[in-house]
């Protein structure tokens, strides 16, 4: 590096694990996109050295982290400064360092799905029966947007269903909002969307839902993201999904939203959008 040019901003992804994290290379590509002298890593940060690592990571000059499983709560914990959204999900997925020693914590998921559901995949919210596989922090980033899109009702399914009545009680609203166990599933009617917001099926094991959940006037969604798919979007294909698409285009979307909250610029996101399959 010449001399005279300043030394890049630096920005990270902090998870556990993180090595098959895109998250690098998305932002190199905004980078250059946009002209913005800046570097993005991965770390792998352990649970408990998570405070540790990001309070090092902004005293050593760093500008600014994307937080992924499993610390956006802590992540939520630690911020001194919150945005609305950050507040309501109780999730953080970016971090900013800001001026006199604050950690601000925004999170980006909700629109960044929003976004990749309604503009990308043309699917509308208001009036839709709507399933939530999954009561964890993935889910609480997606509840609040969705939820003020008017749909016709929610319901929130979970291994352990008290973690779900939790949300039901946490996010009461005008829209008709329910929680259940997996199993209780089969019992249900058919959702017109189903957002798998779990790691279910990640480790090659088969989705723990009941193929009934789904059908052909089913929309599925993945949060998660694969080169070459995900469990889920392959066993919601297998069991007649009218649709079913992985979350790559979240990830784009809400990358380029924590990148304008850094950056003051969004970057186009089609180009990336298109370079994996749904």
């Amino acid at each position: 590096m010449d001399a005279t040019e300043p030394k890049p901003d630096r920005y990270a992804v902090i998870g556990h694990p993180v090595a098959h994290s895109r998250s690098p290379m998305i932002h190199a590509l905004f980078a250059r996109e946009t002209g913005e002298n800046m570097t993005y890593e991965a770390l792998d940060v352990e649970p408990a050295d998570f405070e540790v690592a990001v309070r090092g990571f902004g005293a050593a000059g760093g500008r600014g982290l994307n937080i992924t499983v499993p610390h956006k709560q802590a992540a939520f914990e630690l911020a001194n400064q919150l945005s609305d959204a950050a507040r309501r999900a109780r999730a953080v997925n970016t971090i900013s360092f800001l001026p006199g020693g604050t950690i601000r914590g925004d999170n980006t998921d909700g629109v960044g799905f929003m976004r990749d559901l309604t503009r990308n995949h043309g699917q509308e919210v208001a009036e839709k029966k709507i399933l939530i596989l999954g009561a964890g922090g993935a889910t609480r980033g997606i509840l609040g947007p969705i939820l003020e899109a008017a749909p016709a009702a929610v319901l929130i399914a979970n291994r352990t269903p008290e973690r779900a009545a939790e949300l039901v009680v946490e996010y009461m609203s005008d829209v008709p909002l329910s929680a259940c166990r997996f199993g209780d599933l089969e019992n249900k009617d058919r959702a017109d969307l189903v957002i798998n917001a779990t790691s279910a099926g990640i480790r090659g094991e088969s989705p723990p839902f009941p193929p009934g959940c789904i059908g052909a006037e089913s929309f599925c969604y993945d949060l998660a993201y694969g080169l070459n798919g995900t469990p889920f979007v392959d066993w919601a294909r297998e069991h007649g999904a009218g649709q079913a698409v992985q979350g790559w285009g979240m990830l784009v979307e809400q990358a380029a939203e924590s990148f304008q909250i850094w950056r003051g610029k969004r970057p186009d996101t089609q180009k990336l959008r298109s370079g994996v399959a749904a």
